[in-house]
């Protein structure tokens, strides 16, 4: 709120009604808008007030009488206040003086009695003392004078008229004297115009008494004519003329009738002539209204009724029947075209004026919108009938085709018939393009005439009344679009539909499998459209209808997106080539992480870019808290599928599926790098592949799951820790089963011939022979353990210690085992005993685990001591001839030298 206005000077500061008053102060207001009220000595003068600026307005005074404060009115500031006064005055105006007011022109009756001025400067009275008054300048004070005289006035022509008044008003500063005078003169001007009125007949007695004489003699004439000619002297000679006329007549019948004949035949030519208009206006409206020129038969129209319309002519009066005939038809035919759709919308607003303008029954607007309405609605239905039947249609066919596809083509994961989707587009996809593309084009000729009625636009008389039903003629047709459109490709969202939803049709439900790829194009459609109807301004409550479906159906694109995404790896098991890369930091992995990441990067790319990523007038999809929670679902889904991947890889493939035989031992049978008789294969054996998939797992849970939660950070997605720990937990538990069942492969037939080869050809380690070497058993374990480690260092050199090291373990808890078992040691077998553990102890000295460590441990203190030194002597020589002989070997277990 600003200060209120302040008025500090005016000028003029007094004058008669209507004078032109410049008001200066301050506050006075922002501009002409902020300007409400003007007061001048208590009249308003807004209507005349004109806004200079905040210092100054213009004005004219009102008829107000006295001192007055001027009053200045603001929004901004409120009532101001004043502290100048204007005067306002009345002064009486002649015709020939500028006045504000309106001034009663009959002339004004002077003092004579009985005469008129006929001059106009008689409208200025003279003063009735015969006294000047040029020299009082001095005006007696107005104010002064009504408070003197409340009820009286100084106008002479008033009925209050006051003497002193007048005397105050023009003779204030005249000398007594003078009055006395000016008495003296007014007493003899009344004098002189009361004798006036006898010296007036005495100086005119001739010329009355003239005028008597001639009144006379006319009194006595007219008296005589009434006794010769009766009271009515005209009869006769009116009788007279008729005769002569009648005989004039017989004399020229001939004559006259054929004159009258030829003057009816130029009437009638003339006036064909003159009205040659109207008598060709119903044949002219009959061929402009087929060629089209509508506007032409109106104007032609409407002419003639303002000029024969009111005539009593009956050939006028008949010819514009028919032209009024012509005209309904014309009313007919404008009607059943505004019906006819498709129609611009410059052509129905073309045909509503016509039809207005004809004065039409009805409201030829609102049929239009109802037409226009129920077109769109009509061309929905028909579009969802057509494309129905046809996936209908197509559907059957497949179905009768099916069997024969299946013999040559691969199922897809839905379960049809592999096909090439980029060039067949489905009949959903068509369907969502061409409703899209109807109410794109239909609804805004619809909302534009629904505007233009109610706007006033269209000339017709308005009904508001009808607001209610055009809200419905618009949500009606957006409405049916939306329903349409998810029972298309969203019908599990079809439980949260209005009413109109029996009338939705239901699709085949083969069909909605197929469009997973096309979603971002049926996005991409109803976005469009969604774009065209926020152009149009529309109520929100019609927006909000198409922003849901919008939302919803960004949801399902997402879903669908990482649901393809999480099928596609879930099947990447069938795209395993076992080709092994290496790399500095990683060893013995194949594609199938690269084929990961890289379906991972596809699916977050083409989310964001079709769903994430809002358009105007959309929420945020991840603002939503359901949208977040389905999201971290898919997420979560798509990474974990690939542990299904590598699942199926490690384990739909067993031992039983390979002919290969169980034994691992060279004395008792072949071992398991070196089977006789396996066929070389592409594909690698079962449990080089597990060593793989091992490796694959490994290098997913450490390089890959970490860059794809940075892609995700990236994409502005939230960030998938959670979905990341559970891809990673669910891999390293998958990492644990293969290691499980690799280990259980090859440790538990190693160290199955460890007692068989021990004991073959029945030694006993109560023997007398002095030992030369250590035992083959001890070797086969070796070279059995350097198998495992030349098949593990192939594909993964960072596996080595982990399978070793149980493998180790589980040899050694074997020869503690067996070493415990012996009832009855010789000090020869004691000291094979003792060189055989040690071999093999010294030798995976690298591998040895704290409880391989503990079960060595053990074995050797089942052995019993050898207290001599010479015979330590000779454990010590059978492991140094070991070295030598077995350093090969002993390579392999990174130890040249041994301990």
């Amino acid at each position: 709120m600003g200060p209120p206005p302040v008025v500090t000077g005016i000028s003029p500061k007094e004058g008669p009604p209507g004078t032109k008053v410049t008001v200066r102060g301050e506050f006075l207001g922002t501009g002409p808008m902020d300007l409400t009220g003007l007061t001048i000595c208590g009249c308003d003068c807004l209507l005349s007030a004109e806004w200079k600026s905040k210092n100054k307005i213009i004005a004219r005074s009102g008829p107000g009488k006295g001192r007055g404060d001027i009053i200045v009115t603001t929004r901004s500031g409120g009532k101001g206040t004043s502290t100048v006064q204007f005067r306002g005055y009345h002064e009486t105006i002649g015709p020939m003086k500028e006045s504000a007011v309106w001034v009663e022109e009959a002339p004004l009756q002077t003092l004579a009695w009985g005469r008129r001025s006929l001059s106009p400067t008689s409208y200025q009275q003279e003063d009735p003392l015969g006294l000047s008054v040029e020299g009082n300048d001095k005006k007696f004070p107005e104010e002064e004078l009504h408070e003197l005289f409340p009820e009286g006035s100084g106008d002479l022509t008033s009925e209050q008229f006051v003497a002193g008044w007048f005397l105050l008003e023009h003779h204030h500063a005249t000398s007594f004297d003078d009055l006395k005078a000016g008495l003296a003169f007014l007493r003899r001007k009344v004098e002189s115009q009361k004798e006036g009125q006898l010296s007036f007949l005495k100086a005119n007695v001739g010329s009355v008494m003239d005028q008597l004489d001639t009144l006379t003699i006319l009194k006595e004439k007219f008296e005589a004519d009434i006794k010769e000619y009766g009271s009515d002297p005209t009869a006769k000679v009116e009788e007279a003329i008729q005769v002569s006329m009648k005989e004039a007549n017989k004399l020229f019948e001939e004559v006259l009738a054929r004159r009258d004949r030829a003057d009816a035949t130029r009437n009638a030519l003339g006036v064909l002539q003159r009205f040659k208009f109207l008598f060709s206006l119903p044949v002219s409206i009959e061929r402009n209204i087929k060629k089209g020129e509508y506007d032409v038969v109106i104007n032609d129209f409407a002419r003639a009724k303002n000029l024969f319309g009111s005539s009593d002519v009956p050939v006028f009066k008949k010819v514009l029947a028919e032209a009024e005939l012509r005209v309904a038809k014309l009313q007919e035919l404008l009607q059943n075209k505004l019906k006819e759709m498709p129609c611009t919308l410059e052509e129905q607003k073309k045909i509503i004026r016509n039809l207005v303008n004809l004065e039409a029954s009805g409201d030829p607007a609102w049929d239009a919108i109802v037409t226009h309405s129920n077109f769109i609605v009509e061309g929905l239905k028909a579009c969802k009938d057509e494309h129905m039947a046809a996936e209908k249609t197509s559907s059957e066919d497949s179905a009768k085709s099916t069997p024969h596809s299946n013999k040559f083509g691969d199922k897809t994961p839905g379960g049809g018939v592999a096909q090439d989707w980029q060039n067949s587009v489905p009949q959903r996809v068509l369907f969502v393009e061409e409703v899209s593309e109807i109410v794109t084009n239909r609804f805004p000729d619809l909302w534009k005439l629904g505007q233009a009625y109610f706007g006033g636009e269209l000339h017709v008389k308005v009904d508001t009344s009808k607001q209610a039903q055009f809200k419905r003629k618009v949500l009606t047709p957006i409405d049916l679009l939306c329903g349409l459109l998810r029972a298309a490709i969203l019908p599990h969202t079809l439980d949260r539909m209005s009413p109109l939803r029996p009338g939705l049709g239901v699709w085949p439900a083969p069909g909605a499998d197929s469009l997973g790829p096309w979603l971002p194009h049926c996005l991409r459609c109803v976005r469009s459209t969604y774009a065209g109807l926020i152009r149009l301004d529309l109520p929100g409550e019609a927006l909000d209808i198409v922003g849901c479906l919008i939302f919803d159906l960004r949801l399902h694109c997402m879903s669908t997106q990482f649901i393809q995404g999480t099928e596609y790896i879930k099947l990447l098991h069938k795209k395993e080539t076992w080709i092994i890369e290496f790399d500095a930091d990683y060893s013995g992995i194949t594609q199938l992480p690269s084929q990961l990441e890289a379906k991972v990067r596809e699916v977050v790319r083409l989310v964001k870019e079709s769903v994430l990523a809002g358009e105007q007038r959309e929420a945020a999809l991840l603002e939503d808290g359901g949208a977040q929670r389905q999201l971290a679902a898919l997420v979560q889904g798509l990474l974990l599928s690939f542990g299904q991947a590598l699942e199926t890889l490690a384990f739909s493939n067993n031992a039983s599926h390979d002919d290969h035989s169980n034994a691992v031992s060279q004395l008792i049978g072949s071992p398991a790098v070196y089977r006789a008789g396996e066929k070389e294969s592409h594909c690698p054996v079962w449990e080089q592949r597990l060593l793989t998939t091992l490796s694959n797992s490994r290098y997913t849970a450490a390089a890959v799951l970490p860059r794809v939660s940075e892609l995700f950070v990236q994409h502005g997605y939230p960030s998938p820790a959670a979905a990341v720990a559970a891809a990673t937990s669910a891999l390293a538990s998958l990492d644990r089963s293969i290691l499980e069942m690799y280990l259980e492969q090859k440790s538990d037939p190693l160290v199955g011939t460890i007692e068989p080869s021990m004991y073959l050809g029945r030694f006993d380690w109560d023997t007398a022979l002095r030992p030369v070497d250590v035992q083959p058993y001890a070797k086969e374990i070796l070279t059995n353990m350097v198998g495992v480690h030349a098949e593990v260092h192939r594909v993964n050199p960072s596996l080595v210690p982990r399978v070793l090291g149980q493998i180790v373990e589980s040899v050694a808890e074997e020869l503690s085992r067996l070493m415990s078992c012996v009832t009855r040691f010789s000090l020869q077998g004691s000291q094979q005993a003792r060189a055989d553990v040690r071999a093999v102890q010294e030798t995976a000295r690298l591998y040895t685990t704290p409880a391989a460590q503990t079960f060595f441990t053990e074995a050797l203190e089942a052995i019993p001591p050898l207290n001599n030194p010479a015979d330590e002597e000779l454990v010590s020589q059978l492991l140094a001839r070991f070295r030598a002989r077995m350093r090969l070997q002993l390579l392999c277990f990174g130890d040249a030298q041994g301990p």
